[in-house]
Order: C-alpha cells, then structure tokens, then sequence
C-alpha cells in the first residue's frame, strides 16, 4: 500500500517532464506539421532544389533573430535592425560604384573584402550607439532603438537620393567586381549565405554556452541588479548585446545588396 503514492508521484512527475519537454519544443514540433503539410500538398516542396531557397531566404531572418536573441535575453529590444540592414546595403553600394570621394580630385576604392568589413564597421557603430543611449544616458530601449531606426533609415534615403543602385557588378579596373558572391555566389552546392549562417549561428551558440560573457548575459536578463552586485559589469554586457545585433543586421544588409 505504501508504493502506490510513491508510484503515482513518479508517474505525475514524469507526465510533467513529458509536458514541459513538449511546451519547450512546440516551435520545432509546430515546423515539422507544416513540414509534413506542405509536402503532402506539394510534392516538389521537399525536393533539394526548393530546400536550398528557402534556407537561402530564412538566413536573412536567422541572423537577425539571432542578434535580437542576445538583445531580449538581457531584458532590452531593438527596433532599428530593419533600418541597418537597409542602411548597410546602401553603405556597401555606396562604395562599390562610388568609393570615397575625398574632394581634392582623388578618390578611394575599396576591394570587395573590405567594403565588407567597412559595412560590418557601419552596423557595430550604430549598435554602439544604441548601447550608449541606454547605458549611458538611461533611454529606453524601446525609445532609443526607434529614434536609431528613423536616424538610419534618414541616412540611407540621404546617401542616393531614395534611389536604389540597380547595377552592382563593379568595375574590374578597380578591384570592386565579385560583390554578387555573398548574395547569389555557392559553394559545396550551397549558397554563400547559408554558410555564413552556420559560422555565425555556431560562434553565437559556443559564446552563449560556454563563454564568461554568456553567462552574464543570462545573468543580465535574470536579475540586473543581482548581477551588478556579483561584478557583472552590466553596462558592457548591454554594449556587446546591440553591438552584436548591429553586426547581424549588417551581415543581413550585406548579403541583400550583394
């Protein structure tokens, strides 16, 4: 007779493991019926050819699902993402048909690799100013990131007029040609893209899981005041979060253009 509690307590204890197992994999679970949905009303939908589209296209809203993962997690959001991506992709137009034009008759181009990594500069500088608005001068985030997202939306209609640059071959005398790799190039059958998902994804996971700066940033989310006493200093963490969101929506804008 004195089994049959215990008994029933491991039962309700393992039904809640089942329950809480499936409450944290309903994203994943949900996926996989409109997977199977799809395929069935579509029998090409599986097919490899329209896999590689669609993780082509999902790539673009995976990096910045991932900066904004590390944003949320430490309590904060941040709307100007959209307005980077944009903003990036006219910064690296910009450079490929223009350069820098330095006014005394002489004019800077960039190669491909480098207009790259100004365009990846463009993004982290605009989530260090995110980061210093609501560190620094105690705005909200919510505030801040909406008036960053006006400001660089401002900035990419001012640097073409609100038009778009419709050829971005580049011109070969220049070092500028090989832009359209990023966005359209394969490599191992696989579009560029994808790859450069998965280097990003595994780097954030690995820093997320194993790293010092991680666990602050879980530490942050959890209880801010908790951790400042601990020695989290906060405020850093919250630089790196929108700085890194910054550089996503930045790789985003990159690919895009390309």
């Amino acid at each position: 007779m004195t089994d049959i509690p215990a008994k029933a307590s491991i039962a309700s204890a393992s039904n809640g493991s089942v329950l809480l197992t499936l409450m944290k994999a309903r994203t994943f679970i949900a996926l996989i019926a409109v997977l199977i949905f799809f395929s069935i009303a579509a029998p090409n939908f599986l097919s490899a050819a329209n896999l590689i589209l669609m993780s082509k296209h999902v790539a673009l809203n995976a990096f910045l699902a991932m900066g904004m993962t590390f944003v949320i997690i430490t309590g904060g959001i941040d709307l100007s993402v959209g307005s980077i991506v944009g903003l990036c992709g006219m910064v690296a137009g910009y450079l490929v048909l223009n350069g820098i034009d330095l006014q005394v008759g002489y004019t800077i181009y960039f190669n491909v690799f480098e207009i790259a990594l100004i365009t990846l500069a463009v993004g982290i500088l605009i989530g260090a100013v995110n980061g210093l608005l609501i560190t620094k001068l105690n705005v909200a985030p919510f505030i801040a990131t909406l008036g960053v997202l006006y400001v660089a939306r401002g900035l990419a209609l001012l640097s073409s007029d609100g038009r778009t640059f419709p050829n971005l071959v580049g011109k070969p005398d220049l070092g500028t040609t090989g832009f359209g790799f990023l966005g359209a190039g394969r490599l191992l059958g696989l579009p560029v893209s994808i790859w450069i998902l998965v280097v990003v994804a595994v780097g954030a996971a690995y820093l997320a899981k194993y790293t010092p700066l991680g666990r602050h940033i879980f530490a942050v989310g959890g209880n801010e005041r908790a951790a400042r006493i601990s020695g989290v200093r906060v405020n850093m963490v919250k630089m790196f979060v929108y700085m890194f969101s910054g550089f996503c929506a930045a790789v985003v804008g990159l690919i895009i253009s390309s």
